[in-house]
């Protein structure tokens, strides 16, 4: 796999050496077990795969190559490069500019753009009308699209079910930038539907085997489906994409869910004809982070702490895989641990920050998890371990414990 250049301030010491430990002990990343920091009165569980993933690396190696390419030209962002609050700080610092927000608001009006200009596209992608809004301008949208390549790889295979007329369903969060994106392409090459969850999932399975009144489609999934898109008809032969950060297990019982649908009202003698196989969609880097975070979740801890932007869908699954098993505080960084006894957080469900006292239960050792989502630099989980430590008295030397890795 590509090495990117990465700038080295993301980077850090602990970090960076168990994963290049667990590289050279693990190169098949088969083994999703945690690394054990043992510190003597507080041990950190660190998880086998997380941080920036390719297709994140990729964005900001390209990021960061336009501002070095272009000293003298205007740079914008169409919107986050990724969904973390350090990184894209770090390119509003630098002069880049953001022509919207993530919801798809206009930050800057359009008519602003001029020939020659320097415009962005994120990770996430976007949508095909705003590909030809920037060339009826003048911009050149392909020498720095960092969209990943692993999105990308959905839009293929969207392409190729539209090919095979199967009807398109999205599996993610309607107004995320990724899945505005792919849907704008999917509609192009099949009628085309999102939805959020397998609750979701079945409501539509309601709708495909007649239980539901049809005509009340329109109205359940409103705003949600392609232009002219027929209920009756273009339900009888379905394919699954997802949005690339979402739970690959849910996309998978999703998938599994509409199969076994089609096989109870079409005979499993005509599956093929009736629903398209596109497990391949799923983003390995999504998948690993999320298998590591089984990993960890086999140990006993007493509270788990995930660094990511608030705004990040993967890393939001990963909290969401913690808390159901114990205390878990979503952090962006290292300034959200006020104190020994206070942390703020937040709550992706309510979309609310929180305080909360007395988080670090007092027992010794104490055990903490640690993970980040793909958008994450290494150097922030670093200042949270370090911002952590400190609070403990007569802690092993980073460099002694590292050294048993």
């Amino acid at each position: 796999m590509k090495n990117f250049k990465i700038p080295a301030f993301y980077k850090s010491a602990i970090i960076s050496k168990i994963k290049e430990t667990r590289k050279l002990k693990d190169p098949r990343k088969k083994d999703f077990s945690p690394t054990l920091l043992d510190f003597g009165p507080v041990k950190f569980h660190i998880a086998r795969h997380f941080g920036f993933c390719y297709g994140v690396e990729n964005a900001i190696e390209i990021s960061f190559n336009a501002i070095e390419e272009n000293p003298d030209k205007r740079i914008f962002l169409l919107s986050q490069m990724i969904h973390n609050p350090e990184v894209n700080k770090d390119l509003l610092s630098r002069g880049v500019k953001f022509l919207m927000d993530t919801a798809g608001n206009q930050l800057i009006p359009w008519a602003e753009l001029q020939k020659g200009d320097i415009v962005m596209i994120p990770a996430f992608g976007t949508t095909l009308a705003i590909e030809t809004e920037l060339q009826n301008r003048g911009i050149n949208v392909h020498k720095y699209n960092t969209t990943c390549p692993f999105v990308e790889k959905v839009w293929k295979k969207s392409e190729k079910l539209g090919d095979e007329n199967f009807s398109i369903i999205i599996h993610g969060k309607h107004k995320h930038e990724e899945t505005r994106a792919t849907f704008s392409r999917s509609e192009t090459n099949a009628p085309s539907i999102i939805i959020k969850d397998i609750q979701e999932a079945e409501l539509l399975g309601n709708f495909i085997t007649g239980t539901a009144n049809i005509n009340d489609f329109y109205t359940v999934f409103k705003g949600r489906y392609s232009q002219n898109f027929d209920a009756v008809n273009h339900l009888k032969r379905i394919g699954v994409i997802n949005q690339t950060t979402m739970l690959a297990t849910e996309t998978e019982e999703i998938a599994s869910f509409f199969k076994n649908i089609m096989i109870s009202k079409y005979g499993i003698e005509n599956i093929a004809t009736h629903f398209a196989d596109t497990r391949d969609t799923l983003c390995y880097a999504t998948n690993e982070n999320q298998e590591a975070t089984y990993g960890l979740l086999k140990q006993k801890a007493d509270l788990a702490i995930v660094v990511g932007g608030y705004n990040s869908s993967n890393t939001s699954h990963i909290v969401e895989l913690c808390e159901k098993h114990l205390p878990t505080y979503f952090i962006c960084s290292a300034n959200e641990i006020l104190s020994e006894t206070t942390i703020k957080h937040f709550n992706y469900h309510t979309q609310t920050h929180l305080t909360t006292e007395n988080f670090l239960p007092l027992r010794k050792p104490l055990n903490i998890i640690l993970t980040s989502g793909a958008s994450c630099p290494d150097a922030v989980v670093d200042e949270v371990l370090r911002k952590l430590l400190s609070f403990f008295n007569e802690i092993e030397a980073i460099e002694t414990v590292l050294e048993r890795l």
